[in-house]
């Protein structure tokens, strides 16, 4: 009696929810846990003369991290990376608060702005800023059409470049979350403010602000981590002249073929995500506007 009792319970509880856990759990070890772990064990293994993976385990590959050559492209991608998000905060809080407090039916259209760049792949939008900046661009033939410039312009192969297209495919990950931030904000308060005789200026700095710093937090997090690997940009639009993280990872598994290395480099990026995660955690962040 006891153990149909248990099976009987087992099947109203725990079945069920093996049923739907079930699934997701095999597919999160499959396509999550199991590259991270192939990647953390790659990152201790060595090479041989022919480039080939042997699995002698060393430290070298985290030495090796500290080459000089590596520090310099590790802070020019935390200035890329800065930059871009001061750059994304400025643009993006004040378009977010337009659609926030917008109440017509143009609310939808700016809101939809924000997310039609997502229909296109990012790679071939750069592609496009590519050709609009190139010596034969749009740009410049505008420059040349209406006498400003003489002669072509380079716009391409710069730092400020690369930060303009890493603006470009990051600034919706800014938008959203302060969208999402500023659409709650009650409005009494704003009013509350007005009637006591503040100016629109100290109402922003210490009540508006205040009450959409999860907003900022969370959207600079979502800028700042991917411009740290967005390699892709740096290639199209840098020319090599402003590496990130990414360039060193991606060189190391393509024409470096050091897949020990790179796999180094992807852990310490990995760490560095996780500790800015726990920074944000701590600040007091929402973790679900992050999506984890």
């Amino acid at each position: 009696m006891k153990h149909e009792k248990t099976k009987h319970e087992f099947r109203a509880n725990t079945l069920p929810a093996l049923v739907t856990v079930g699934p997701v759990t095999i597919i999160m070890v499959l396509l999550i846990a199991v590259p991270l772990i192939y990647v953390a064990v790659m990152s201790f293994c060595s090479i041989d003369e022919f480039y080939n993976v042997t699995f002698d385990f060393t430290l070298e590959n985290y030495v090796r991290l500290a080459n000089v050559d590596y520090l310099k492209i590790y802070a020019q991608s935390i200035v890329i990376a800065l930059v871009t998000t001061v750059i994304c905060i400025l643009v993006g809080y004040p378009f977010s608060y337009i659609i926030a407090r917008t109440k017509s039916k143009k609310k939808k259209i700016l809101y939809m702005l924000v997310i039609i760049p997502f229909w296109t792949n990012s790679l071939i939008r750069i592609y496009g800023w590519r050709t609009f900046l190139g010596s034969s661009g749009w740009l410049n033939s505008l420059l040349a059409g209406i006498g400003i410039a003489k002669e072509p312009i380079e716009f391409l192969y710069k730092q400020g470049t690369t930060i303009l297209g890493m603006v470009y495919c990051l600034i919706p990950f800014m938008i959203l979350p302060l969208y999402t931030a500023i659409e709650k904000l009650d409005s009494s308060l704003l009013e509350a403010s007005s009637d006591l005789g503040a100016r629109p200026v100290s109402t922003f700095l210490e009540v508006i602000l205040p009450l959409t710093s999860s907003g900022i937090f969370s959207g600079s997090l979502m800028v700042f981590i991917p411009c740290l690997g967005y390699f892709f940009v740096s290639d199209i639009l840098g020319g090599g002249n402003s590496d990130v993280i990414g360039n060193l990872i991606e060189r190391q598994f393509q024409s470096g073929n050091n897949w020990p290395l790179g796999a180094a480099l992807s852990i310490i990026l990995i760490v560095v995500t996780l500790i800015l995660v726990k920074i944000y955690q701590k600040l007091g962040g929402d973790m679900d506007s992050l999506g984890v």
